[in-house]
């Protein structure tokens, strides 16, 4: 907005002392607002628009003239992370400095963000930055005191008390906000969701997905606006923003009060099921696993372990507190490697009663662990969703009786990583299998600020819908 008052100011050939002298604010407070260094009050305001001959919303609109929009994305960028981590010493930015000389910064700024994207945008730089982020999420136990804030404020604004969040209640949210919902047939292919801050609109799908929960979508839109996320500068700084948001909408579906009340009496009857928690509030049962990771070291005391394993036995997130030990590779990263077979995660494959959960004991070289399962089919097939604890803690759970018992040796490789000897005596060199390669742990990720996302697609969207 100061750059805004200075473009009009000069639009018009004013000084600062002209303008001090006919509105009656001094010209040390106008430069302080011009500069944006002092909020500018609505009485000022009001005397600067009837002095410029102009409205409040002029005043407030975006800046038209490209020098005022360089200067605002330049300063924008002297305060990026990127900036500061790379110590780049900030410019005073003045009428004075020559054109040419603000495209240059801008247009060296932006090549500095190009060319750390492509650096970074590597699969071992994604699995060093996921292993990074669980380490943090395993400080803290999975629970983020500040983000359970924000959604308890929000609830408590609509008036949310108790139950599943209603349509209604969303509704409610969503507009306290000042965002509209607009569901259309052409939601870029990339994107789940698009938000439009220029317009306050959220544009959907006309259709739900099998692998996303709508609500869960819209939800996770506007957390992103709510903890106030700027574009991320690495792909670190992308995954701590979908944990955020991941997180922001598990704590509104299921709200921090009504669930630790609802598995405090579960755990005090020693009947605590994950697949309780998921009806009690209708969300999937992989939300309501998630869910359960971050309130049950917090509230119940009992240390967790979470996996969701592919059918091909590869792991596709985790996360643990209580001492399991999961496959890593050398940068500690353990998505992408495969689980041993005979865990509960891999053995619930097998049975045949996929309605109720499957529980089972594993021993293992750090002790024994009672876990429970369900098996739940995507777009890229069948996953299972596990939650696991220690022994000790097993007794708090339904399911505890189970006759189920596995043992695992790993990461002994004797275990389940070699074929037995009988059948490797009678097939080896006789076999020469085509691998399905995995060809996303091995190229580069998709670039671009949102890695995946098509900007230019996304940008025509917004066009074709403004």
């Amino acid at each position: 907005m100061g750059r805004h008052l200075r473009h009009l100011r000069k639009e018009r050939g004013l000084t600062l002392a002209q303008v001090a002298a006919e509105s009656g604010i001094a010209a040390s407070q106008l430069s302080l607002m011009e500069t944006g260094k002092r909020e500018a009050k609505l009485s000022s305001l009001q005397k600067l628009a009837r002095l410029y001959g102009a409205t409040l919303d002029e005043i407030t609109a975006p800046v038209p003239d490209r020098r005022a929009q360089l200067e605002i994305e330049l300063e924008r960028l002297m305060r990026s992370p990127l900036a500061q981590a790379r110590s780049l010493p900030p410019v005073r930015i003045s009428p004075r400095m020559p054109m040419d000389v603000l495209e240059a910064l801008v247009a060296l700024h932006r090549e500095l963000a190009r060319d750390v994207a492509e650096r970074i945008a590597t699969p071992e730089e994604a699995r060093r930055a996921n292993a990074e982020l669980r380490s943090r999420m395993r400080a803290q136990d999975n629970y983020f005191s500040d983000i359970e804030a924000e959604a308890a404020r929000l609830l408590a604004r609509v008036g949310y008390e108790s139950g599943p969040l209603s349509q209604h209640f969303i509704g409610e949210i969503t507009e306290h906000l000042g965002f509209s919902l607009h569901h259309v047939g052409d939601l870029p292919h990339s994107t789940r969701s698009v938000t439009d801050l220029k317009h306050m609109r959220i544009y959907l799908p006309a259709a739900s997905s099998t692998d996303h929960e709508p609500r869960s979508v819209l939800l996770q839109a506007l957390g992103s606006y709510v903890l106030r996320h700027s574009p991320p500068t690495s792909y670190g700084d992308f995954l701590r923003q979908r944990v955020e948001t991941n997180y922001f909408a598990a704590a509104l579906l299921m709200p921090e009060e009504t669930a630790v009340a609802f598995l405090q009496q579960a755990k005090g009857q020693r009947e605590l099921a994950v697949e309780d928690l998921r009806d009690a509030f209708a969300v999937s049962y992989e939300a309501a696993a998630h869910r359960f990771t971050n309130l049950a070291t917090k509230h119940l005391d009992i240390p967790v372990h979470f996996q969701r394993v592919h059918e091909s036995g590869i792991i596709y997130k985790a996360y643990e507190n209580d001492g399991v030990t999961f496959p890593k590779d050398n940068l500690g990263a353990i998505e992408g490697q495969p689980v041993c077979r005979f865990w509960t995660s891999r053995q619930v494959f097998d049975v045949a009663d996929k309605f109720n959960a499957f529980n089972q004991y594993t021993d293992t070289p750090n002790g024994t662990f009672w876990c429970t399962a369900r098996v739940e089919r995507a777009a890229a097939g069948y996953f299972s969703t596990c939650i696991g604890v220690t022994y000790r803690d097993s007794k708090w759970f339904r399911g505890r009786d189970t006759p189920e018992r596995s043992v695992s040796r790993c990461p002994d490789p004797n275990c389940c990583r070699r074929a037995p000897e009988e059948l490797t005596g009678r097939w080896e060199g006789h076999a020469w299998p085509s691998a399905r390669t995995h060809a996303h742990l091995l190229a580069a990720l998709p670039p671009g600020t949102f890695p995946g996302v098509d900007d230019t697609e996304v940008f025509q969207f917004l066009d074709s819908h403004a």
